[in-house]
């Protein structure tokens, strides 16, 4: 490693004391920042010999987490998994090597608190550096080969090179790994790829087939309102719909009054080309509408200011009766429904056409208290309170929905877990609730109530992890907070998405949340439009 003159960055392992050696172990001391240890004004020289010596340590932890890993699948044989489920959920992949549970991604997603999909990929690099690439990972142990160039070099070379001989492998490795260090990311995968179709063609077929059944259409939110549509597909196909696109976007570009950007008009000819507004035989985009309602928006001064006894809510104790029924403590009454809707009214908010509209309220901790659609709001302040149908009074009207006394959740219970959780509840995943599963976290067969407390969306993997893999612990709060432990003792919380939002607010300084995003409309290509009547709303 090489040092400057005053200091130097490296990586030493210390052994620590035995816990037995020591019935009083020390507490934990936070280590002091590094950038407190070095010099503070340093040489444009020194810094750039900082910056290569942290780039060589982080290869050395790279390499020790290679064995880590490596031995954490060794310590997960498929000989453990149950065997329930389709064929499918048993065959090796670059997630599962062979003779590996099927379990390990989900159970090192966890532990490095990364997506499964990044574990799935440290999975198949770390078995191709350990059983068919030892030269590369012995560059990197010693720090003479960065983690990006070793990672590129096990990605082309593992489970993308899966029936090509070992010999072939060590051949391919043994050619470009001595210039590796000098090649950027793109032209060392490009170099290994040139090696392997040399050395065997087979190879190449395989990997383009491989390819093609990865073939996909994807949404990737990217904030702001914006969310990328990502098609993989083969190059040429790719190539000659990119060429159409700029088409018809330079020709909208030249129209009179036409001032968006080219980008934009190319996304709208995309929108247009595939949702066809022009066409009256396609059915309309429409949406399912969940309007969130904070129980506290509907304040007591806009009660007071319209002269209507005030819900038991925001009375103060001993002002009022206390009611007969409540949520958490938070009863949503009759005058909270009739205030909602003569709001909705005013501006004129309706369910979109072949949609739905519905209403979420919550507490200030962001808890769930009922979901409801606009039809049944309506109905319940028609009816009012069944118990005090002459006044206005404190009793609740909505709620969450009770619990059943059989393993299938009710329709209202499915609704309101979907409204929710919004996705799959496992830590880290973010599959949508509405293709999800309704699941017991203490299962039903070991007492556990079909109760929403007792409930929580899974999308089917997690749900079959849950079910079927071994030492995996769930635990679920009585505010809906999740907490996963796996099998290695360490747990993960999942907190549902309007509770993470509620905390965020209570911390953020009042006036400074984020603007509204005003709705936007990418039409672009010229057609005859739908007629007014049936015009659908852009949502």
């Amino acid at each position: 490693m090489a040092t400057g003159q005053r200091y130097a960055v490296g990586v030493t392992l210390v052994p620590l004391s035995s816990p037995r050696q020591s019935a009083e172990p020390e507490p934990w001391r936070e280590p002091e920042p590094l950038p407190e240890l070095l010099p503070r004004e340093r040489s444009a020289a020194e810094n750039a010999r900082l910056l290569q010596q942290i780039t060589a340590a982080e290869a050395i932890l790279a390499g020790l987490r290679v064995q880590a890993v490596a031995q954490l699948a060794a310590a997960r044989p498929d000989t453990s998994d149950r065997r329930f489920g389709r064929d499918a959920d048993q065959t090796p992949g670059p997630d599962r090597p062979a003779g590996v549970s099927e379990f390990l991604a989900d159970e090192l997603a966890l532990v490095l608190n990364a997506s499964r999909a990044a574990a799935t990929s440290l999975i198949d690099q770390c078995t191709a550096l350990t059983e068919k690439l030892p030269a590369t990972l012995a560059a990197l142990d010693a720090g003479r080969l960065d983690w990006p160039r070793a990672r590129a070099i096990a990605g082309e070379l593992g489970w993308k090179a899966r029936d090509v001989a070992p010999s072939v492998v060590a051949a391919v490795e043994a050619a470009v790994l001595p210039s590796a260090p000098e090649l950027s990311i793109t032209r060392l995968k490009a170099a290994v790829r040139r090696e392997l179709a040399a050395r065997d063609a087979a190879a190449s077929d395989q990997r383009r087939a491989d390819a093609e059944r990865s073939c996909d259409v994807t949404v990737r939110p990217v904030g702001d309102g914006i969310s990328e549509l990502v098609t993989r597909m083969p190059h040429e196909l790719a190539a000659a719909c990119k060429r159409r696109v700029d088409e018809e976007a330079t020709a909208a570009a030249t129209t009179d009054g036409e001032v968006r950007p080219l980008g934009v008009l190319r996304a709208g000819v995309v929108a247009d080309s595939i949702l066809q507004p022009w066409d009256p035989d396609r059915p309309s985009v429409t949406a399912d509408l969940t309007v969130d309602v904070p129980l506290a928006a509907l304040t007591a001064d806009r009660f007071l200011a319209e002269g209507s006894p005030l819900p038991a809510v925001f009375a103060p104790p001993g002002a009022t009766a206390a009611p007969t029924a409540s949520v958490d403590g938070e009863p949503i009454t009759t005058a909270h429904v009739r205030r909602l809707l003569a709001d909705l009214d005013a501006i004129g908010l309706r369910p979109p056409a072949g949609g739905s509209l519905r209403f979420a309220f919550t507490d200030d901790d962001g808890a769930l208290l009922a979901v409801a659609a606009d039809t049944e709001l309506r109905a319940v302040a028609r009816r009012g309170c069944p118990d005090h149908p002459d006044g206005i009074c404190g009793c609740a009207v909505l709620g969450v929905p009770a619990a059943v006394d059989r393993y299938r959740p009710s329709a209202p219970q499915v609704r309101y877990l979907r409204t929710r959780d919004r996705t799959c509840r496992h830590p880290g995943c973010a599959r949508r609730a509405a293709r999800a599963d309704c699941d017991h976290v203490v299962p039903h067969a070991r007492g556990g109530p079909t109760s929403c407390e007792n409930l929580c969306c899974l999308c089917r993997r997690h749900h079959r992890l849950k079910t079927h893999a071994p030492r995996f612990r769930h635990v679920m709060a009585a505010d809906g907070t999740l907490t996963v432990t796996t099998p290695s003792g360490v747990t993960r919380t999942s907190r549902t998405d309007r509770k993470r939002r509620a905390a965020a607010d209570r911390a953020r300084a009042p006036g400074t949340g984020p603007p509204g995003l005003p709705l936007t409309t990418f039409r672009v290509l010229p057609a005859r439009p739908p007629a007014p009547e049936d015009d659908p709303p852009p949502f």
